[in-house]
């Protein structure tokens, strides 16, 4: 429960406080550790999986403790629900196959969906965050009425339907297997619980059975949410089991032990049947259950309190914008998982999951709601796998992620009049521009309107001249994305 706290305080996090602290929780989960190539991290993984089990997936994965969290909701008197099942190896290994080819390929969609950090990130980022963010905005409101600033307001809003969809989806799907069977989806589906399984059968500590103290009561096999337990003939099922311990606090004759070495065949000593003194009620599961229905709030701006302001749309790019340090498309579809760290985490609102059929729930940079400053590299910061490296300040401000486009025929000096028929002069794109890639220059169709030009070569994609540019609903400049990243 203090992992999983604390790894879902880091995702749901919009400040950047907590990573310095958390952060390293984020990268010993085991798919950003392999696509990061950490050698440390997996190896650490390998020896504690081959010394102790299956228990990286009872107190490090956050998909996994939320099932947990989930089935022990349905009470005390349904946890005495499951049964031994046979392990549906065919399952598991065709997925954990179709993952590696994935991985392997590059195939981003497959991996970012099967990945169950990934899969609870999206679930934190998308369904649980908006919630995190309006008591934020509750506390923000109140300490402005005592005239404090402890605490900002902050938006909230949808970055992505898709993955809205997708996130929501994965918790339906997941929450119903683990309330009516446990770790189902950990033992048929997951391939992280696959890759692990095949490790722990040679777990040097394994929970063992006596058969001279077992009276095949079946209690151990009616409380193991993996259904691994063969109480009839004495047999756990290592690649499946989790290591919880709860088939040991079930069984009342002290049989079951988690020991390095099968236990000798003693006498059975009888002994009275135990109360479960300790109930452990998940109680913070609570919150993964909320519906997220209410999470599109629509709120009208206005300017000035008078006339309302139409939303900006957004242009339809041939190349997504990739976050800086994604360095190219091929790397950043191998690499990410999708897990929304970066996306939860960017202070200025650019990076949103990709609604691409290719690269969905992937991020991509918009800049509607802000833009990419120079000075901020905290996507690469946060980023467990590698798929977006940190750039240094003097890296960030001369990498080129992409290219200002204009169109004329949107630009308001273009198009618009004041009220003596001369042409609006605005300039909002050059004068914000960091780089000094915008000049402003006559236009040749309409006389005494200045209208913007780009210098190719000092522009980096920030996003500023898009963001501020006030043309509704179509902007007169925006932002195209480079496949590659280049240096200025």
């Amino acid at each position: 429960m203090v992992s999983f706290t604390l790894i879902t305080l880091l995702l749901l996090d919009f400040t950047g406080t907590l990573h310095r602290w958390l952060g390293w929780l984020a990268r010993v989960q085991v798919m950003p550790a392999i696509l990061a190539f950490n050698v440390v991290v997996l190896v650490i993984l390998a020896i504690v999986t081959l010394l102790l089990g299956r228990i990286y997936c009872s107190v490090v994965c956050p998909l996994g403790i939320m099932q947990d969290i989930i089935s022990r909701l349905r009470g005390k008197k349904a946890q005495r629900r499951f049964s031994y099942s046979r392990e549906k190896r065919w399952l598991r290994y065709i997925v954990l196959a179709i993952y590696v080819v994935a991985v392997i390929l590059g195939v981003g969609v497959i991996t970012a969906l099967l990945d169950p950090y990934g899969a609870y990130g999206r679930i934190a980022q998308n369904l649980l965050q908006p919630l995190y963010k309006w008591g934020n905005n509750a506390l923000a409101a109140i300490a402005e009425h005592y005239e404090s600033y402890a605490f900002y307001s902050t938006e909230v809003w949808i970055r992505s339907l898709p993955t809205f969809i997708v996130a929501a989806v994965t918790l339906v799907a997941v929450g119903v297997l683990a309330w009516r069977n446990g770790r189902t989806y950990c033992n048929t589906i997951c391939p992280v619980g696959s890759l692990l399984g095949l490790l722990s059968r040679f777990a040097i500590f394994k929970v063992r059975i006596n058969k001279s103290k077992c009276i095949s009561c079946g209690s151990c096999a009616r409380r193991c949410k993996a259904s691994c337990i063969d109480s009839e003939h004495h047999q756990v099922d290592y690649s499946r089991c989790v290591v919880c311990g709860d088939c040991i606090d079930a069984c009342s004759v002290g049989a079951l032990t988690y020991c390095a070495a099968t236990p000798s065949d003693e006498p059975a000593i009888e002994r009275p049947i135990a109360v479960d003194e300790n109930k452990r009620a998940f109680l913070v599961g609570g919150a993964v259950a909320i519906s997220a229905a209410a999470l599109a709030q629509a709120r009208k701006k206005r300017d000035g309190g008078l006339a309302i302001i139409e939303d900006k749309k957004e242009p339809e790019r041939e190349t997504p914008i990739l976050p800086p340090g994604a360095l190219n498309a091929r790397h950043f579809a191998r690499h990410c998982t999708a897990c929304q760290l970066c996306v939860a985490q960017c202070p200025n609102g650019v990076l949103r999951p990709s609604g691409d059929a290719l690269t969905l729930m992937q991020p991509v940079m918009g800049f509607d709601h802000g833009y990419c400053r120079p000075e901020c590299n905290r996507c690469g910061h946060v980023c467990p796998t590698g798929a977006i490296q940190l750039l240094t300040h003097d890296e960030k401000v001369s990498t080129r992620i992409g290219h200002a486009v204009t169109i004329r025929e949107n630009c308001l000096p273009h198009v618009s009049r004041d009220d003596n028929g001369n042409p609006i002069q605005c300039g909002n794109c050059a004068r914000h521009c960091p780089n000094g890639a915008i000049m402003m220059v006559e236009d040749e169709e309409v006389e005494g309107a200045m209208v913007p030009i780009v210098n190719a070569a000092k522009c980096i994609g920030c996003g500023a001249c898009e963001y501020v540019c006030p043309a509704r609903p179509l902007g007169g400049i925006y932002v195209e994305g480079h496949d590659t990243h280049q240096l200025a």
